[in-house]
């Protein structure tokens, strides 16, 4: 039986459209058509499409951007000073960086192991949660206003005494905390200096030393 001359060839009839009749040949043919009026889109055109958005200004760029600073004047072991920082400054960087004292130490810098411990308004303190702006009015007491080579506070010379450090990074946020707590209600057990002390880690393990300099200090050894 001959084959209708009238059927296209190998080819079915897609639903007709608004334009007319189309056949799988001609839907094919758009789609390259299309795809090449895509592929010929002017590059910069695509580069404004992804280019990032920007924070809207509210006034004034921000401080990373423009770099702006501001005047502040914190009292630290018994001694004003006005110093010049970013907002953003912690306490532990403005006292490194801007005063250089730099008996507080940069441990973790997220309020975990202890090593920027300072005194603010007589309590301890990780300053690196601190922000400095927030600080001043405030009496700050770091390892360099409790003592001094020739004359050690009582803590000091107990840590020397009984061996309370061993690389010594942690050793002044170890001692802050130990000053305070000698006005800290704790119990007489080493138990209970342990606790007190739990905030302060030390990573060479002096943890016995530094319970019996505490405790020497205290009278209950």
């Amino acid at each position: 039986m001959s084959e209708d001359p009238n059927k296209p060839e190998n080819n079915q009839d897609f639903p007709s459209s608004a334009l007319g009749p189309s056949s799988r040949r001609t839907f094919l043919s758009g789609v390259g058509a299309a795809g090449l009026v895509a592929s010929l889109t002017p590059f910069s055109a695509a580069e404004t499409a992804v280019r990032p958005l920007e924070a809207p200004s509210s006034g004034g760029e921000s401080f990373a951007r423009s770099g702006a600073l501001v005047n502040i004047r914190l009292r630290v072991n018994g001694k004003d000073h006005e110093v010049q920082i970013d907002p953003r400054s912690s306490l532990l960087d403005c006292l490194r960086e801007n005063l250089h004292l730099t008996g507080a130490k940069k441990g973790c810098d997220h309020g975990q192991c202890g090593a920027c411990t300072v005194h603010i308004n007589g309590r301890r303190a990780n300053s690196c949660l601190s922000l400095a702006l927030t600080n001043q009015g405030d009496e700050i007491t770091t390892i360099e206003g409790i003592g001094a080579p020739e004359k050690l506070h009582p803590m000091q010379a107990s840590f020397v005494e009984h061996d309370g450090y061993q690389c010594g990074y942690c050793t002044s946020g170890q001692i802050m905390s130990a000053v305070a707590l000698l006005k800290e209600p704790c119990g007489g057990a080493d138990a209970d200096v342990k606790e007190a002390m739990s905030g302060n880690i030390c990573r060479c393990g002096a943890y016995a030393n530094i319970v019996d300099a505490i405790q020497k200090v205290r009278g209950k050894a």
